[in-house]
């Protein structure tokens, strides 16, 4: 994660998450991968296994999907969906501070 260009590492659920615009793109929970993408590309994850982000059971994160364990042991794969995730954020107005 620390390695994208514009992404900020810090915890989120007590696990390491990628922030960009103020907006998580990306992180860990438990034994998951999360990643948030828009509405086409979580249709495309969920083909090759993507799941939905529940943090909590019933709670799912809509935007996010756990991503399938083959992708999480593969950079090369792993890459190209960080990018998507990363870029989508950069495209929406900065998260206002607190």
């Amino acid at each position: 994660m620390a390695g994208l260009a514009g992404a900020e590492v810090r915890k989120m659920f007590g696990y390491p998450a990628a922030f960009a615009n103020g907006h998580m793109f990306t992180g860990l929970f438990a034994d998951q991968w999360m990643i948030r993408l828009p509405d086409d590309a979580r249709d495309e994850l969920a083909a090759i296994g993507g799941r939905p982000f529940e943090p909590m059971p019933g709670r799912p994160m809509r935007e996010y999907v756990s991503l399938p364990d083959a992708l999480t042991v593969d950079p090369a794969a792993l890459a190209p969906w960080l990018e998507r995730a990363l870029a989508g954020v950069l495209a929406i107005p900065p998260k206002k501070g607190r």
